[in-house]
């Protein structure tokens, strides 16, 4: 029999996640060829000829609390007017992790990390994501540089992409860059630890939000989730900790969209091919359409990004302590995003809700393989080389890594779910105010406003679609296969 202690362990978490990988086709431990190849690998990758000097710049990462694989810095000049140039340096894993190499195979079968409440399945060795391919505070590391000139209004009017050596200068995380930049809390000392950096952060933060705006007018969709987030004591489970954006993630959002339009159009000018992330047009558009008159407004019967783009933001206004829940009821209906390849000369759907016709992958390789394969793109196409990728190679992992990512997905999910079930086992009888999130044949899904937990409703389903609300009553929960059951009250 197990006491407490032991159901609200992290270990036990970590062996639902693994069990839940493997369920999944994916591998949670690396090889021992992987190691072999690590033991050859002694040093952070050295510049070649043609790569530029910038190590003296401002450059800063700005990220989770404890992100330790750091793929990209960010740094801003003052052109006058208004003007801005913006740099985003994203760091050079193939450099060290070879295509076709033990390490690229391993990564290739996963395709991106994992992180679960208990455990983080790297996509790399953490020799490489924390360490040698990861840039670190005051540490000389190789990157592909991606270079954006901006207006005043914040439109782009010229890019260009090189490979270069930077040195980053602050490691700053997001909650408490955030506080400063909002007013919140005091400048950090990693900060005023730089001469100019201060401004230059505040200089990024005021071009983020000219590139959002820009994007807004054309029909991006502000959304406005809450995530879960485990908190540990010790190995102890205690609770679950709300994460909301914020002006620092806007800040690392808003450049990664604009860097990864000219990555996808750079590659285009240079007739290569991309792999294309796309959210295409939602197929539940009628039932957008209902949530919206159901709270007073006429959407078009034809999918519209900029009119739903209105909606949201009077509903935000209107609303702003039940707007996450809307969000999320509208995410499940736009549909999951997929990667598809788009060949020179041909043209890939564009992505719904960012409103951007040309989006690809590339600021994370690290994390992701799709971001990775880019990079080897972009590299290619940089030096005149001929492409590292067949055509059918390229649709083949367009596709697996479309399947490994919702198999990721899944994985975080379950130990999300676990991990709630662990904190409401104690809890069943009592009652809750929820929002349907998902309606289908195979259930009926629904979320609580507090605590952030998402469960089935078993009973009571009748006529409930997403985006209702309702009172539901706890009735069951599985650690074990995380399920969380509810019964409306």
């Amino acid at each position: 029999m197990m006491n407490n202690d032991d159901m609200r362990n992290r270990s036990r978490l970590q062996r639902i996640a693994r069990r839940a990988m493997l369920e999944r086709g994916m591998v949670p431990e690396f090889p021992p060829e992987v190691f072999a190849e690590l033991d050859r690998i002694g040093t952070a990758a050295k510049p070649e000829e043609n790569v530029r000097d910038l190590r003296h710049l401002l450059w800063c990462s700005i990220d989770n609390d404890d992100s330790l694989d750091l793929d990209q810095l960010t740094v801003a000049e003052d052109l006058g007017g208004g003007a801005v140039k913006v740099l985003v340096a994203i760091a050079d894993v193939d450099a060290v992790a070879r295509k076709n190499s033990a390490i690229d195979g391993y990564a290739r079968q996963n395709t991106t990390s994992v992180y679960t409440a208990a455990e983080i399945f790297p996509m790399l060795p953490e020799k490489l994501s924390t360490d040698l391919t990861s840039l670190n505070y005051n540490s000389d590391r190789l990157a592909v540089v991606i270079e954006m000139m901006l207006d005043a209004k914040g439109s782009l009017q010229s890019s260009d992409i090189y490979r270069a050596q930077v040195c980053n200068r602050a490691k700053l995380a997001y909650n408490s860059t955030a506080a400063w930049l909002e007013g919140d809390g005091p400048v950090l000392q990693s900060v005023t630890a730089v001469s100019g950096l201060e401004a230059n952060i505040r200089l990024q933060d005021s071009a983020a939000r000219k590139l959002k705006a820009l994007r807004f007018q054309l029909g991006a969709l502000d959304f406005e989730t809450i995530q879960a987030r485990p908190v540990f004591e010790g190995e102890e489970l205690k609770d679950l900790e709300s994460e909301r954006s914020n002006r620092a993630k806007d800040i690392i959002e808003d450049f990664m969209i604009a860097a990864n339009g000219v990555t996808a159009r750079y590659l285009a000018d240079r007739k290569f091919p991309s792999i294309r992330r796309i959210v295409r047009i939602p197929k539940r558009w009628d039932r957008i359409v209902e949530l919206a008159a159901e709270r007073g407004t006429n959407l078009p019967a034809e999918p519209d990004s900029k009119a739903l783009e209105k909606f949201l933001l009077a509903e935000k206004t209107a609303d702003p302590l039940r707007f996450p829940d809307l969000s999320l009821s509208v995410i499940k209906l736009l549909g999951k995003g997929e990667y598809v390849v788009e060949l020179p000369g041909q043209s890939a759907s564009g992505h719904f809700g960012l409103a951007v016709k040309d989006y690809t992958h590339s600021t994370a390789p690290n994390r992701r393989f799709p971001d990775l394969i880019t990079q080897r793109l972009l590299k290619a196409a940089i030096a005149g080389r001929t492409m590292p990728y067949r055509d059918d190679e390229l649709q083949a992992l367009a596709r697996h890594c479309t399947e490994k990512e919702d198999d990721a997905k899944k994985v975080e999910r379950l130990v999300e779910k676990s991990a709630a079930a662990m904190l409401l086992e104690s809890r069943i009888g009592e009652q809750f105010d929820a929002i349907v999130t998902g309606a289908a044949d195979k259930g009926t899904w629904v979320r609580l406003l507090s605590p952030p937990v998402e469960g089935r409703l078993v009973s009571g389903f009748e006529g409930q679609d997403v985006g209702n609300s309702l009172r539901v009553q706890l009735v069951r929960t599985d650690i074990e296969r995380g399920y969380i059951d509810f019964k409306r009250a």
